[in-house]
């Protein structure tokens, strides 16, 4: 199979809620995409070689270009194929506020309900125990210093968030109008989880019967089409990418903007605020108003520029060896 140094290549794997919101961008926005298929636990030599340290799930390729967290992934796709839009100019920001407690308080309080006893029980029936302790300690490791909700206080916070998506959807078949935004597909996937691989926790949804209907809109969406492609294969394609593919080689948010006292060309890591800190080394080759963008080199994939959000993601200089 070939590679084109602008191949979006999407490492995920299918019950990943995260990876379920970018492959629906990817169905809405009609993208062709290839599909790597990753672990859900550590470990993840292949996606370290590529990462460099993160381990979240999804991030996106393109030639030697990774995009880590699925916020920056949509602002990438959105430079790709600016429609159909994923921000209006109408309700621009508060779609990217929106979606951004969508990614945290919403999905935390679900995923919080949706593996409580039941529902994980549910996810590894007929698994060995083995899989389910490896996953809890997986998951463990990944929130440590995390305060995470009790079933009870997520029930009630998962059930207020609910009412509420069906407000919003009164009178209007998406959150913020007539066609989904951002905002929906950060809002649907952790519902996503409840009723396809929790459905017996899934009752939950069906007080708001509005989103119920919302849900089957953004299901409809679809994924694109996609190609399979081994992690060996996308390895390859860094590997071979030289020319820079970024989407935003030409955007005008290029330019340098210091908040930490760090120069471009310093030693860093960036690592998460919260869930999954493990850090990602590398030389500072970009900090713009949005995101910084780290340069590293593997002896698989070759030189790796790893991309991350300014938001939810902390920068520090590496501390001397």
């Amino acid at each position: 199979m070939s590679n084109t140094p602008t191949d979006l290549i999407l490492h995920h794997y299918p019950t990943s809620p995260f990876s379920e919101k970018v492959r629906l961008v990817l169905g809405y926005k009609q993208l062709a995409w290839k599909s790597v298929i990753i672990p859900a636990i550590l470990p993840k030599p292949d996606v370290v070689a590529l990462t460099g340290g993160y381990r979240k799930t999804p991030f996106l390729q393109i030639g030697n270009d990774i995009y880590c967290d699925s916020a920056l992934i949509c602002d990438v796709l959105e430079h790709i194929q600016p429609t159909p839009t994923l921000y209006p100019e109408s309700h621009k920001g508060v779609a990217r506020v929106l979606a951004q407690w969508a990614d945290t308080t919403l999905f935390w309080a679900a995923m919080a309900y949706n593996l409580q006893p039941k529902g994980a029980a549910s996810m590894f029936e007929g698994a060995p125990v083995e899989a389910a302790k490896a996953f809890g300690a997986d998951r463990a490791a990944m929130s440590t210093g995390m305060t995470r909700l009790r079933p009870a206080d997520a029930t009630a916070a998962y059930k207020s968030y609910l009412r509420r998506l069906a407000n919003m959807l009164e009178g209007q078949d998406f959150l913020l109008g007539g066609t989904p935004c951002v905002a929906d597909f950060a809002a649907y996937h952790p519902l996503w989880f409840s009723r396809k691989r929790v459905p017996v926790m899934a009752d939950i949804l069906n007080a708001t019967p509005a989103v119920l209907a919302w849900m089957d809109r953004m299901a409809a969406l679809g994924h694109g089409s996609f190609e399979k492609l081994s992690a060996t294969e996308a390895i390859a394609a860094c590997a071979a990418s030289t020319g820079a593919s970024a989407p935003f080689a030409h955007d005008a948010d290029t330019t340098f903007q210091d908040e930490h006292g760090i120069a471009l060309g310093s030693e860093v890591t960036i690592a998460a605020e919260l869930f999954g800190q493990e850090p990602t080394p590398g030389t500072l080759v970009a900090a713009t108003r949005t995101r910084f963008t780290l340069q590293r080199t593997d002896e698989r994939a070759g030189t790796v520029r790893v991309h991350f959000p300014r938001i939810g993601y902390v920068l520090k200089a590496a501390q001397p060896a």
